[in-house]
């Protein structure tokens, strides 16, 4: 084994880097970083990259607190290919020399480091990124940066395709040089929205590497005169954006937990546990995989000009079905398409685990697979079979998240009590702060009604 510091080093000097980007997250999944020139090698592995942390985001720090310290994880070194000369590393936030029990990353590794100490296992992920690519108009507002891309079913569309082509090909390339294995990639069902796939991996590598991807298609579409967004409801009438996460636990020598060719989903007895905990905290984990309070404008409204949302409104799971919360594409993983464009996917992760884990410990039955297209039925058809709706508002997500005592073991404590709370006033205020506002369809509506 060598020593990484100096593997590093060696790599980054062939690579020709000057400067590192010291990236971190906050609360919301927002990238901060430094910028540190190779000549400080040794200060930024030594002693990290400093930041005013209540400057840098929603951390649990306050004006007077302590700085935090970036500490640099080797193994997540990623050049930066549309910029010569410049590496990213994932930082993971310490405060007076001890992980920061507020920093997504350090809340998923611990709960990874406590499946492998107190199991032996370890979470794989694959993550299937949306996003829009926009531009602005004269007047400042949006539309769909292909004024040609206007077509009601426009999934698949290879004109649509061939239009992005300098954009999509060139992040293909990038993705490929960084090896990440991208295999495919579309048009989506909305106008402007596409999706660039790259292979699973360990959940701290792909949830870095969603991170990486975001700022990678917010650089290549400004550089080429665009806006994307990750956002999961841009247009009221277009096809929303998801983070479908992937899910799959293997044995720490890489023997898989979920895979049975005896069954007729290809499930393990574990994978179906795993997934009755996924079912029974569904509501639950709502208030982390859909953060904002536009993830509930995506989730359960009516259909867009395409014909469907596609994004799940019920906790329901089933073979290949896309109408629902859970979906066994094929043998030995799940897919949850619950997870929206917002997401902070190390927090998304951490909680997921967290209830399918719950699962397995109750030997949870997830009952029969759903098999019915579920947008086709009514609410009442649905709730006669038993299935509950997510919920349907940020507020409500958040009454569900901090009374689940699973949830809030998993996310851990803090200085000031747990985590959970944490996360819950600061989305709380969010979601105030939009319901203080008045809108332009309350004016339309309301103005002259009395």
């Amino acid at each position: 084994m060598g020593d990484p510091r100096e593997d590093l080093r060696a790599r980054a000097e062939e690579d020709g880097i000057e400067f590192f980007l010291a990236m971190f997250v906050d609360l919301h999944g927002k990238p901060c970083a430094k910028a540190m020139p190779m000549s400080s090698f040794d200060l930024l592995m030594d002693g990290g990259a400093g930041f005013a942390g209540f400057a840098a985001g929603d951390l649990g720090q306050c004006p007077a607190d302590p700085d935090i310290t970036a500490v640099p994880d080797p193994a997540s070194y990623t050049r930066v290919p549309w910029k010569k000369g410049v590496a990213m590393l994932h930082c993971d936030p310490h405060v007076d020399g001890e992980p920061w029990p507020y920093a997504p990353r350090v809340i998923l590794k611990r709960r990874l480091a406590a499946l492998e100490a107190e199991r032996g296992w370890t979470l794989k992920t694959g993550a299937e990124v949306e996003y829009s690519l926009l531009r602005r108009t004269a007047d400042g507002t949006l539309e769909v940066a292909d004024s040609l891309d206007s077509s009601s079913k426009p999934c698949y569309e290879v004109k649509g395709l061939t239009r992005m082509w300098d954009f999509l090909s060139t992040l293909s390339r990038h993705m490929n040089g960084l090896g990440w294995g991208n295999y495919a990639n579309d048009h989506e069902d909305g106008n402007g929205q596409f999706e660039s796939n790259f292979v699973y991996s360990d959940a701290v590598t792909t949830a870095d590497r969603t991170i990486f991807f975001r700022y990678m298609v917010h650089m290549l579409a400004h550089d080429a005169g665009m806006t994307a967004t990750f956002m999961p409801k841009p247009f009221t009438s277009v096809t929303g954006n998801g983070l479908h996460l992937h899910q799959s636990l293997w044995t720490a020598g890489g023997e898989p937990l979920f895979s049975d060719d005896t069954d007729g989903l290809g499930l393990s007895k574990t994978a179906y546990r795993y997934i009755g905990g996924l079912l029974d905290h569904g509501r639950a984990t709502a208030g982390v995989i859909c953060p904002t309070v536009n993830s509930y404008k995506r989730i359960g409204v009516g259909a867009p000009q395409s014909g469907s949302t596609w994004a799940p409104a019920y906790v329901a799971y089933g073979g290949n079905n896309r109408s629902l919360m859970l979906r066994v594409p094929e043998g030995g993983r799940v897919e949850h398409r619950g997870v929206d464009g917002s997401a902070n996917p190390y927090l998304a992760s951490a909680a997921l685990l967290a209830a399918g884990l719950d699962g397995i410990d109750r030997d949870l039955d997830p009952g029969p697979q759903v098999q019915d297209n579920l947008f086709a039925l009514t609410p009442q058809e649905v709730a006669a079979r038993g299935i509950a709706h997510l919920p349907r508002t940020l507020d409500r997500a958040l009454e569900e998240l901090v009374a689940d005592p699973v949830l809030r073991a998993a996310l851990g404590a803090v200085p000031d009590g747990d985590f959970i709370d944490y996360y819950a006033r600061v989305k709380q205020a969010e979601f105030d702060a939009y319901h203080a506002t008045v809108s332009e369809w309350e004016i339309d509506r309301y103005l002259t009604l009395a």
